[in-house]
């Protein structure tokens, strides 16, 4: 009940019906659980819009320039309405924003871009999906994080669906999947670190602010890169290529980025990340029905192991 409902209507807490609350919170879980399930799924078809810009003679640094370009205009404007909301930032912290851009979004982004060029949307989305293991992993190096029996076993079945994955796609795709794969490896170990990293910063800034300023960081990192690697002609592209960027700018970059901070707002983390566990297998068949890569047994296999080994992980942080 908002304040204006009890002006409305004045009954005191003892008045409301426990199954009106009830209901109410059930109506915000399952709003927040839409939300990070649309999240996930728009992350995940990142790797599907990106596989079609490749269709066009087009290469990763263009199309991560693109898709900053178009999306800068977005988090400009929140980074500008939070800086404006909000007190100054220590010099230190300026430099912690710099530094997590080009890891998180700027490094990372390029680096995935890269080995999608050598392998599967669905491979490139399971590997990814392993970023939270990367996560506890670099804790245990960095910062001698103890790791209890239940996380090395969630960590193996992780990490065995993948590398049944992997050899499935090399006897099918060849050797070059390995230096994709090497490159989304990377790519995930880069945006781990960013996660790590920016533990104790989003606790000062908060979230939205800290994600709207990373972005712009990372956004001018990718469109200066281009600009100086590639020449200004470069910009004109046919037209499927500016409506793509557009889509993958906007349904897999700013959505997903403000449905799951909506949605963690709404459930938590924890089930938000739960609830993100949709995205690897979303990217299998949206790669089947988009861009025609097939589905197989030992896919379907690997994809569910992964699952489970995440799943292992979540309870045991979050439930």
């Amino acid at each position: 009940m908002t304040s204006s409902s009890n002006h409305d209507h004045p009954l005191d807490q003892s008045q409301i019906s426990p199954n009106t609350s009830l209901k109410t919170a059930r109506q915000i879980f399952l709003a927040g659980l839409v939300l990070a399930i649309a999240g996930a799924v728009l992350f995940s078809a990142k790797a599907i819009v990106v596989k079609l810009l490749y269709r066009h003679d087009i290469d990763a640094m263009s199309v991560l320039a693109f898709r900053m370009l178009f999306s800068l205009p977005f988090f400009g404007v929140i980074a500008f309405i939070k800086m404006r909301q909000s007190s100054s930032l220590l010099p230190s912290d300026r430099w912690r924003l710099i530094v997590l851009g080009l890891l998180g979004y700027y490094l990372s982004s390029y680096l995935d871009f890269i080995g999608l060029l050598y392998i599967s949307a669905g491979l490139e989305r399971l590997i990814l999906f392993l970023t939270p293991s990367f996560v506890m992993l670099l804790s245990v190096f960095l910062f001698k994080r103890k790791v209890d029996q239940r996380e090395w076993l969630a960590l193996l079945i992780c990490y065995s669906g993948t590398i049944l994955v992997f050899i499935h796609d090399i006897k099918t795709s060849g050797n070059h999947v390995l230096l994709g794969g090497a490159f989304v490896f990377a790519s995930a170990i880069f945006y781990a670190l960013y996660l790590l990293f920016s533990g104790e910063l989003v606790k000062r800034v908060g979230t939205s602010r800290l994600v709207s300023y990373v972005m712009c960081v990372s956004g001018v990192a990718a469109v200066g890169q281009f600009l100086l690697f590639r020449p200004w002609s470069n910009l004109i592209q046919p037209l499927p290529v500016y409506g793509l960027s557009l889509v993958n700018a906007i349904f897999c970059t700013v959505l997903p980025v403000f449905l799951t901070m909506m949605a963690i707002a709404r459930i938590g983390a924890g089930v938000s990340a739960l609830a993100g566990m949709v995205g690897p297998v979303s990217a299998l068949f949206l790669a089947a029905l988009i861009l025609g890569e097939p589905i197989t047994a030992i896919q379907l296999a690997g994809t569910a192991l992964v699952i489970v080994g995440m799943l292992l992980l979540s309870r045991k942080h979050h439930l």
